[in-house]
Formats: C-alpha cells, structure tokens, sequence
C-alpha cells in the first residue's frame, strides 16, 4: 500500500462504483483490493481470481485485504436481495441494516474492519451496504476522521433524472476525461407549471435538500446498535428538524402564492396530489414508479416484502398516541407509566412516532411514521400483484421530492403540536432577560437598501462519475440548478444595564402576513418561524454592538460540505479533520433564505436573547466548535445537545394569555423588524474551481 494512503483511507474505495466487482479498479489512482480467493463471490470465483485480476486490475495501488478467521454471518442481511430497492420504512430491511451496522461496529481492529466490509461488499444489496458502512464510519472511533462521499456522488439515480446518465455514457465514451462538459439537469423536468405544486418543485427537488436528510439519518440512525442510536434529545431533535422542514416548506408556498401545506389526516380520501419522479434504478435497472392524482391508500399485503399493515392499524396507533398525549403519559414495555413531562416529554414523544428502538412500547403505539411513509409509497401496487416497487415516498434519500412528504409530516408535527399546547405557558418572567434589552436590529446586505434579503438562481457542478459503473472512467458532471441567496449580515444594538453578562442569541425568520394578506395570529404564525442562527454573545455593560455574518449560521452547512469532494478535505492532523464527515449534517446553506418575490415578500426578522447560564449546558468531555455550524439541526458530536432550553424556544409552544400577535409576544430583550426578500430571476454560474469544494460562496 502507498505510505501516502493510511489504511482508513483504503475503506473510502469501497464507495466507487458499488456495483461493480470490488477487485476492478477504484478511485482516481485505479486502487485494487488485493483479497483472498474466499473473497471472490461464486460466480467470478470460477473463473480464477488471478486472470481476474491480470484482465481486469490495472496498474493501480495494490490494496492488500487480510483473510480473517471468523466470517461475518450475512444470514439476515442478505434477505435484501441484491438487486432490490432498499429502504428504512420497511421492518424487514430496518431489521437487516441493524443487524450490517452491529456486524461492522464490532469489528475491533482497522484491518479487521477493512477485511469485513471488502468481504460483504459484493454480496449484499448496494443501498443497503453503502447505509451501513456510512453509519458504522461516522460512529467508529478509527474511522470518524474519514469524509463519507455524498450521496448523489455514489447512487446518482436518486437525484437526477435518466437521461441525464444517457447523455453521460455517450459524452464518457466518446470524449477523453479533459474534453468533457458538465451536462445540466433540466429545471423542470418532473412536471409543468400546469400543476400548482411545481412552483415549488426547486425545493421539494433541490439536491442539498436531499442530502441533509440522507446524511440526518446517518448520523441519527432509528435502529442499529444501542450505543449509536441513543444520542441526547434524539426524539426532540427529530420532531424540531421536520417541524423546521414544514416552516421552510409553508415559507417557500407562500413566497409562490400558494396556500399553506393541508393536514394528511383522512387516510381513507384519495390523495389529491400525483408526482412523477423521472428517476431510474442503476441497481435494480428500474424506473421509480409514479402515483397519479386522486389515489388512493390500501391496506398492504406485500409477501415479497414479509409486511402486511392495515389502514385500520395506522388509526389505531393515531388515536393511542393522542390519548397518550391528553392524559400526559404513556405505557411502556413492562406495563410502567412514563410522564410526557414539560422538559422531557417530546423527547419520549418523538422517539414513539418515528418508532425508533427508543420507543419505549412500540407494540402499543407502532410504527406510524415510518409504515405512513411505506404505504403511501405503496399505494399503485399495495399487494404486490404487478411486482412494482415503492414510489419515492417509501426511501428516505427520495422521499422529500413529494408533494405528499409534507402532507404526511403535516399531520406528524401537528400530533407533536398537540403535546406542547398541553404545556405550561411562558411567563414573561420565563423569556425576559433582565437589564438586557434589544435596541434595534438591522440586516445588510452588499448593493442593497438596508432590511433588505436577495436570492437568485446559481448553476453549480457536481461530479456522479463514482456511482456510474461499467462506464469509462474520469470525472462526469452534471450541471443543476438551485436557488442560492446574497450574504449578509445582522447588526444587532443592545442595551445592557446591569454587570456584564453572557447572552444565547436567537434569531428567527417568518412571513408578515398569510396567503390571504392578513396579519397573523401569533398562534399560527410561530409555527412558521425558521430559525436563522443561534450563537453566544458577552454583553458590557451599556450599549453593546453586535455584528455577524450570514455564512456562520448555526442551522447550515457551507455548500462545499454538503457537496464536499474527497479531493479537498482537510489536511491530515487538523483539528477540522476528525469533523469533517459530521459536519456534512446541516441545512444546505444556499437554502438559508426562503425564495421571495421579485417586488420583496415581506418578513418579520426575530432576535431574542437569553440568559446564557440558564442555556448552558455541563458537558462530559471537551467540545470540538469545528462543527458548529451546524449543531441546531445536527447537534454536537459525541456531545449533549449544547442548549438547554427547549428546541425551537421561544415558539415552541402557545403564548401566555392575552398573546394575539407577536407584537404582544415580546418582552424587552426580543425584538422584531421587517425585511424584505427580493428575488432576481437571474442566473449565476459557481466558479469551475469550486466543483470539488472550496473555501467560500460566490458573492454575486
């Protein structure tokens, strides 16, 4: 092995190409994995691994692969067959995840890792492998410092549409590697704008958007060993980054005159909306199945996928979990009754409606989101009788593409919703900070009045080379575009009166008035807040001046870490190294700021502060700040969730009473100030030197 690749490294070949042969050469230096003859599966074993690998092994670095003594038993993870589609809404592929990422977490050593995931490589379904291998590298101790690629790098498919890999084998076989240019994704290329919900098809469809909910599952898996699926808050923090998606989603619809998101709650009425993915399988060779408007959902018989769930099992979990929330607890496993307290209780909450094996009775209460996700993406075959796979509504990767994802996700944050009005309301007492008040708040944006948001549209490449097997080898990319905004920054004036004092500032972002035109009513318009940024200030004693820039936000990550490229990671013994992978969990920063209107959608800009030592939080061990940018969706590291308050605090729950308006809402140290978001219906190009990465956004 080269002594510039450390053994790690090696694993990341595993990645290339995950079709194709594990003993054809990998990655840019065309790598070899050197393994015994046992390795070889069945079918190429015949043919003599030697000549295999004379014929077919290149000149590349020779990767030598340990023959280890104890064979992985793949029993149950071979029960997904190989060609299969792969998905965590289904028990029975959850099942063999888990059972993959157990096998690969308890490994001991480096080599011995290495042997087991060559060995399993090309044996096991593609998607499933890839799943496993990432979550067992961001959790191992001798491997997190590795940047798992991006998805949309290994499994093309799941983001862009077929013709686009036509378009790619044809350019790749003709041209050299140097010769070739990026082929671009059609905008529209899924539907028209004869169907309303188009408009907002550059979020449902934006790749970055996509990614982070790939990458929010890797780091927070629902099954799998106990020690890597039990993190701080883990329920809450699920419940808050799927009720921030639906407040971006309602923000995107009213900046395009479209009502907010409608409640999936009658599960026997056909569902209005069709969606018609354009995608392709490269694993299965099939195309993802559509649902036409006005279907219908169906109980599911399916034997092919050991699963039969009926309607009538969904309403019945529905109407336990909110008799659960009304009485204020919930029953466990051993029959004990658990409090849905105010601090805890949407923690327990969230692990029982996403069914992770945190639940504490999954027997009782089920497995409503993960079996909604599934029979919605079932329900054009839902027996199985003419052999279709699920649409994709039923893959985690895809299913943000449909217009029914923030239907079903709708109704799941209004059950969480019912919960926390059942909580005490906050006393001024509770959001006051006193002797700090906020003066004044301004945005500045370069070129622009102040108060004033831009967004346009940007072009930028990624490279999908490493998921097209039997394809030429060299770089292939493709071109899409995605809506991307100017950088600003806050200036916040604020009056401290007392000793100096340490503050947790919170910024948030909302809609001034519905789709009808009307000013909110506060208890519908804190659901629609996003948050923007949350950091720690040190207050003086007096007038304090407080600047910060957009690109540090605490909910995103830099477009060059969710598209980050294996070719620009940071140098070896930084401390951003060992972070690196995590901090690919984030909002896709190009999305921070919602669309707009070319005449300025008119906003409400929220910035609160709060008392930092009733926010901190004590910490076992020392907290790496090189994934900061992303810890409000993502959390810390290996760390608790570094903010004691509640996760969405202060609009987490209704307002005190006689609270109708967020003018009402405010106490002194909060303050609100109207900005605008102006849309220019331009489009920018990313610099070609920023294809793999780079250090910062374009600042057109």
């Amino acid at each position: 092995m080269s002594s510039s690749k450390s053994k790690a490294e090696s694993i990341l070949h595993l990645f290339d190409r995950p079709t194709e042969p594990v003993f054809m050469p990998k990655g840019s230096n065309d790598a070899v994995f050197d393994v015994p003859e046992e390795y070889v599966v069945e079918k190429y074993r015949k043919f003599g691994k030697n000549d295999l690998f004379n014929r077919l092994g290149g000149s590349g670095e020779r990767i030598p692969v340990k023959k280890i003594n104890n064979l992985p038993d793949l029993t149950i993870p071979m029960r997904v067959n190989r060609r299969a589609p792969f998905t965590l809404f289904l028990p029975l592929h959850r099942q063999c995840a888990a059972k993959l990422i157990e096998i690969f977490m308890g490994v001991r050593s480096l080599d011995d890792f290495l042997a087991t995931t060559v060995y399993c490589r090309d044996r096991l379904n593609p998607h499933l492998y890839i799943y496993a291998l990432s979550v067992a590298i961001l959790h191992r101790e001798d491997t997190k410092q590795l940047p798992i690629p991006t998805l949309c790098e290994v499994f093309p498919d799941k983001f862009m549409d077929s013709a686009t890999f036509s378009r790619a084998r044809e350019q790749a076989n003709i041209l050299s590697a140097d010769k070739r240019q990026p082929i671009e994704i059609p905008r529209d290329y899924t539907a028209s704008d004869l169907d309303p919900e188009h408009k907002v098809a550059y979020f449902r469809e934006d790749m970055g958007i996509n990614l982070h909910h790939w990458h929010w599952h890797l780091v927070f898996p629902f099954d799998g060993p106990l020690e890597i699926v039990r993190k701080d808050r883990r329920g809450e923090i699920n419940f808050y980054m799927h009720q921030q998606i639906m407040g971006r989603y309602n923000f995107e619809r009213l900046c395009n005159g479209l009502p907010r998101v409608k409640r999936l709650i009658n599960w026997r009425e056909p569902i209005e909306e069709g969606y018609f993915p354009k995608l392709d399988s490269l694993v299965s060779s099939r195309v993802w199945p559509p649902r036409f408007a006005n279907t219908k959902l169906s109980d599911i018989n399916r034997e092919m996928d050991q699963i039969r769930v009926d309607i009538q099992d969904m309403e019945r979990w529905r109407d336990r979990i909110f008799a659960a929330i009304h009485s204020g607890s919930i029953v466990d496993n051993q029959g004990r009754t658990v409090l849905l307290t105010e601090t805890e209780g949407i923690d327990v909450l969230g692990n029982v409606i996403e069914a992770s094996i945190l639940s504490p009775n999954r027997n009782l209460y089920g497995d409503l989101h993960n079996l909604g996700h599934f029979m919605i993406g079932l329900c054009h075959d839902p027996d199985g009788r003419n052999l279709e796979n699920f649409s994709v509504m039923g893959d985690p990767t895809t299913t943000m593409r449909d217009p029914v994802f923030y239907r079903w996700h709708a109704f799941l944050d209004d059950v969480c919703q019912e919960h926390k009005a059942t909580l005490p309301r906050y006393t001024t007492q509770q959001l006051d900070f006193p002797g700090v008040s906020v003066t004044s708040i301004e945005v500045n944006t370069p070129n622009q009045p102040k108060n004033v948001l831009t967004t346009f549209w940007q072009k930028s490449d990624v490279d999908f080379s490493r998921g097209l097997d039997f394809a030429p080898r060299g770089p292939v990319f493709a071109r899409f575009t995605h809506l991307q905004h100017g950088p600003f920054k806050y200036k916040i004036q604020v009056s401290n009166s007392g000793n100096n004092k340490t503050g947790t500032v919170r910024i948030f972002l909302g809609p001034k008035v519905d789709e009808r035109g009307v000013p909110w009513l506060f208890r519908d318009q804190r659901n629609l807040f996003i948050e923007l940024d949350k950091f720690i200030v040190n207050l003086s004693k007096g007038n304090n001046t407080i600047e910060r820039s957009s690109d540090l936000s605490a909910v995103a990550v830099p477009f060059e870490r969710t598209f980050r490229s294996l070719e620009d990671r940071p140098p070896e013994g930084s401390p951003e190294l060992q972070e690196y992978n995590y901090c690919g969990c984030g909002w896709p920063d190009h999305m921070l700021i919602p669309k707009g209107t070319a005449d300025g959608f008119q906003c409400v800009l929220f910035v609160m502060i709060t008392n930092f030592a009733d926010d901190k939080v004590t910490q076992s061990g020392a907290i790496s700040t090189a994934c900061a940018d992303a810890v409000s969706y993502c959390g810390l590291k290996g760390s608790k969730y570094p903010d004691k308050k509640p996760m969405g605090f202060p609009f987490d729950r209704p307002a005190r009473s006689g609270v109708d308006t967020i003018q009402q809402f405010l106490t002194p140290n909060m303050r609100i100030q109207d900005v605008s978001i102006v849309h220019s219906n331009r489009t920018t190009i990313r610099p070609p030197s920023n294809r793999g990465g780079g250090t910062s956004r374009p600042r057109n």
